[in-house]
């Protein structure tokens, strides 16, 4: 049985295990497909990682992104 893929979306605000070399664990979701863009949130370095390897890599996720449709009044 497959297990299902980790629900993103972009503005997600990820914790991944290791350190970027600039010491931070916190990033940013940027793209989203089969691989996941992300954006380190001290320094600004973008990286492309496959899917599974940010399900692998990921220890928490810090918050969702705001759903903006849900929000806005329809008139």
């Amino acid at each position: 049985m497959t297990p299902t893929p980790m629900h993103l979306d972009i503005g997600d605000r990820l914790r991944l295990r290791k350190p970027h070399p600039c010491g931070s664990y916190d990033w940013q979701v940027v793209r989203l497909g089969a691989d996941i863009g992300l954006r380190c949130e001290k320094c600004g370095r973008r990286i492309l990682l496959p899917r599974a390897e940010v399900e692998r890599r990921t220890r928490q996720v810090l918050s969702r992104a705001m759903d903006t449709d849900t929000n806005t009044p329809t008139s």
